[in-house]
């Protein structure tokens, strides 16, 4: 099995560097622009190979997409940060370009190749790799939930004083702060959080979540790369091994929870095929408005997207 990462920057040198680790696929080939970036990144994961005992080879390009051919998925985190002054059309435009074309280099030479995005805005990123794409929406998605959900479960950890491994959480809509977290739906050991945890500590958690991206560039400058690299390669995991694992992922509705034409958090079952079942929750009417209220600022940033005609 063979995995393409497109971008070697810190989330894409990390997603390679834990696929490697997981010791499932011959190939992780790891492109970037930049000459000599994928690789050194590739030839230093390499070298680790012996002291962390694994065996999956990572190659290191600068943008050959010819060494990328026959990929089983591709994981794209290309694209550039917001920097100051820059608009969210700007950044838009600007990503949506690099994302287009990597997709279109991507479907060249691995027709039939899952694509999982991580590049930012990234529910507008998703909707434009599958536009230009052009294939069933079931293996073009993004990854956002996970992270999401991690940070969410991380936080919860440090306020139960437990593994974050016991806690279960489900998450939807967009990726950002109308993101929404559903304490109904968490469970820390099968135990409901609601009683563990204090209402209002709960809701500051909540918060927390929906910012926590935005918490990490205050400290550190620049995005988080940890957390996302290892959110997007146990997606390809799960892909790859068939493990039908449920995981709240950026995916195409076309009528589920009422909404429709639209890249959206949701749960899905993933495996070999992509997005194998999107998973219909009972949401009660608070949750139903939150969701609505995500779909509504997620629809306006795919609005400027189709009025750019980037895609056309």
């Amino acid at each position: 099995m063979k995995v393409t990462v497109v971008g070697a920057g810190n989330v894409g040198a990390t997603c390679a560097n834990v696929l490697a680790h997981r010791d499932f696929l011959q190939e992780v080939v790891l492109l970037d622009i930049k000459e000599g970036t994928a690789e050194g990144k590739a030839l230093d994961t390499w070298q680790q190979a012996p002291i962390d005992y694994y065996s999956t080879k990572v190659t290191g390009v600068t943008n050959d997409y010819a060494r990328t051919a026959n990929s089983d998925v591709v994981v794209i985190t290309s694209g550039l940060p917001r920097k100051p002054g820059m608009s969210r059309d700007d950044l838009i435009s600007t990503n949506a370009n690099i994302v287009k074309s990597v997709t279109e280099n991507i479907s060249r030479h691995s027709p039939d190749a899952i694509i999982i995005v991580v590049s930012n805005p990234l529910d507008v990123m998703t909707y434009c790799a599958f536009l230009t794409a052009k294939k069933d929406s079931s293996k073009v998605f993004g990854m956002a939930g996970i992270l999401d959900t991690a940070r969410y479960r991380a936080f919860l950890a440090d306020e139960i004083g437990c593994s974050p491994k016991d806690i279960q959480a489900i998450l939807m809509g967009g990726h950002g702060d109308t993101m929404v977290p559903l304490p109904r739906y968490t469970t820390v050991g099968g135990i409901p959080v609601t009683e563990l945890v204090a209402a209002d500590k709960l809701e500051a958690i909540i918060q927390r979540t929906k910012v926590g991206g935005g918490e990490i560039v205050n400290l550190l400058g620049t995005s988080a790369w940890y957390a996302p690299g290892a959110a997007a390669a146990q997606m390809v995991e799960a892909i790859l091994k068939d493990e039908k694992r449920i995981f709240p992922c950026c995916a195409w509705l076309t009528g589920e929870y009422g909404l429709k034409d639209i890249y959206l958090g949701v749960p899905v079952i993933l495996g070999k095929k992509g997005i194998e079942k999107i998973i219909e929750l009972q949401l009660n009417d608070s949750e139903k408005e939150l969701l609505s209220t995500s779909a509504v600022h997620v629809k306006e940033v795919m609005d400027v997207l189709d009025n750019m005609k980037v895609t056309a």
